[in-house]
């Protein structure tokens, strides 16, 4: 299989309306990808119950680089990723939200982050340099006490633990397994990664409401996992869960 240099995988499910807008938004930032090498873009659509699939065909066929990759029913975000892992080709691949929350504008602001000495760019609302704007008071209060709970039990100097919006090696997606099929594995993937010693960056953000569509979250069932993940991270570390001295990067 030919190896690119980058794959932007997106998960859809029932994204009917907001097709047009990421469609538009995602071809403004294109030329620039171009311009560092070569790029794939990878939609996943997660058994949509609209016509969410038909939309992404239409869309996206003057984008020679897009690709669509449909789930006969609706597996979850964290199965989503990982068909879009498991289909792309790119040296370095950057996930991204299908409705706007991060823009995808700030795609090259974001690789600009992943140095040599990074393997994952995660954006980061919680850091100090980020913001938050017109997000749900209870959404908020909800992500961000779960990302002071991780950074507790694995990472103090990371602030945001729970944005689909990163950048990481192919190395990272292939050595770092994630169980989670919902909401859980964009946290799973990044805790288990620098649990393994992988390094990373943050690169400080604004999180946006969503501008068009209808959130997909379930905000109970999610905050359900995040507490079995954490309560499974506890009973795995020697100390009760007082931090980890992290692995080396794995060579």
């Amino acid at each position: 299989m030919q190896t690119l240099d980058l794959s932007i995988v997106i998960p859809c499910y029932n994204e009917a309306e907001g097709i047009p807008t990421m469609r538009n938004r995602i071809g403004q930032v294109l030329p620039e990808l171009r311009q560092r090498g070569s790029v794939e873009l990878i939609l996943v659509d997660d058994g949509s119950r609209d016509n969410t699939g038909e939309l992404l065909a239409s869309a996206f066929r003057d984008v020679p680089e897009a690709r669509i990759v449909t789930h006969d029913r609706n597996r979850g975000l964290g199965a989503a990723l990982r068909t879009g892992f498991a289909h792309s080709r790119g040296t370095v691949i950057v996930t991204c939200d299908s409705d706007g929350t991060y823009p995808f504008a700030e795609i090259p602001a974001l690789l600009d982050r992943l140095t040599p000495d990074v393997d994952i760019v995660t954006a980061s609302p919680y850091h100090p340099g980020g913001g938050i704007e017109n997000v749900p008071a209870y959404r908020v209060a909800i992500s961000k006490s779960a990302s002071l709970c991780y950074r507790l039990l694995v990472d103090w100097n990371i602030h945001t633990y729970t944005a689909l919006f990163r950048a990481c090696r192919r190395e990272v997606v292939e050595r770092i397994a994630t169980h989670a099929d919902g909401f859980l594995m964009v946290t799973e993937l990044l805790v288990e990664a620098r649990l393994a010693g992988y390094r990373i960056a943050e690169y400080p953000t604004t999180l946006r409401v969503r501008r068009y569509g209808q959130s997909k979250a379930k905000v109970l069932r999610i905050t359900r996992t995040h507490l079995r993940y954490m309560a499974g991270l506890i009973g795995r570390h020697p100390t009760g869960g007082q931090g980890w001295n992290t692995a080396p990067r794995p060579e």
